[in-house]
């Protein structure tokens, strides 16, 4: 089996890659790995003796899109996106990636004759908008209120539609948002999440830019390339014309989060997140969802965490090499 990972460079491609050396899947023997920027095979795939290929892959680029499909991979993530806050501050490019770029990628497999791989799409949460009911089942409509989550929905659309005409056999997985993520703050509108304990586990400052009380649905890196080596080998007959799923996840508050983070790392790590409201940012969360019933998914066999502790001791563990800075 061949697999080709659409925005490997990023933090989940790079971690799934990863995946793939450490826990090998029986049948894949080659994997490539491409992004906008050529990502870097990590060490423990390169050791795996699969054959590993990278390269550099803009979505919008129709030629480079065909050239990267012709191979004929049986498996295909697509895991890349402009990302949310950089989405809505950039109206245009994030519709040309996140929408044109995936119907350029649907249309590229569809142009290769007598082939239907499985396509993995990262989806969102964000696909959802006020108001919310208390838990929100898999059933609730799609009304986004941001243009990422906007253009995730109608990649959404775009998956079940050419999924039905078997184009491919496709599955939209939404990610709750990833905490901890690891390395720098990127332009995601949640980014905060993650920086009010990943900065002060590592001795650093962090800032928070809304109240305490905002609560949202969380799942580690760990559990998000779970979710997408699940979701590359799972029987999707059960999805029917449905082909989404929202992934479990926790619901938690900021302060339920800072909450953990004493537990772990103490009054002093907690001392170092800096309260400094941004009006744009809490604009943006307040449209997110904060709780849901992922009843389809768990049917499936998708599994989360099930508290803040286990999220920052996976982070500790995986980034960290178990030490508290």
């Amino acid at each position: 089996m061949k697999v080709l990972v659409i925005g490997a460079a990023g933090m989940v491609g790079t971690k799934l890659a990863r995946s793939f050396g450490i826990d090998p899947a029986p049948d894949v023997e080659g994997v490539a790995l491409v992004d906008v920027i050529e990502p870097t095979v990590p060490a423990e795939l390169a050791g795996a003796g699969i054959a590993t290929t990278t390269g550099v892959l803009d979505l919008r680029d129709a030629a480079a899109v065909a050239a990267a499909v012709a191979g004929r991979p049986e498996v295909i993530f697509h895991l890349a996106a402009i990302v949310s806050g950089e989405a809505e501050a950039d109206f245009e490019k994030g519709y040309a990636v996140n929408f044109d770029g995936t119907r350029t990628l649907f249309e590229a497999i569809r142009a290769v004759p007598d082939y239907c791989p499985r396509v993995v799409f990262t989806s969102s949460i964000a696909v959802f908008g006020a108001p919310f009911p208390p838990v929100i089942p898999d059933e609730f409509h799609l009304t986004p209120l941001t243009s990422y989550g906007t253009q995730k929905a109608m990649g959404e659309l775009l998956l079940a539609d050419y999924s039905r005409r078997g184009v491919f056999d496709g599955i939209g997985i939404r990610l709750p948002t990833i905490c901890i993520r690891p390395g720098k703050p990127n332009k995601a509108a949640s980014g905060f999440f993650s920086g009010i304990l990943r900065e002060p586990l590592a001795g650093l400052d962090a800032v928070l830019p809304v109240e305490e009380d905002v609560r949202h649905w969380h799942a580690s890196p760990r559990a998000a390339v779970g979710f997408l080596r699940h979701a590359m080998t799972l029987d999707t007959a059960p999805l029917g014309a449905r082909r989404s799923l929202t992934m479990p996840g926790l619901s938690a508050t900021v302060g339920e989060e800072i909450e953990a983070l004493r537990r772990v790392a103490g009054d002093k790590a907690v001392a170092r997140i800096r309260h400094e409201p941004d009006a744009t940012i809490r604009r943006i969360v307040a449209g997110w969802p904060t709780r849901f019933d992922a009843a389809r998914a768990t049917a499936l066999g998708f599994r989360a965490e099930g508290s803040f502790d286990e999220i920052i001791a996976a982070h500790v563990e995986d980034e960290l090499g178990g030490v508290i800075g």
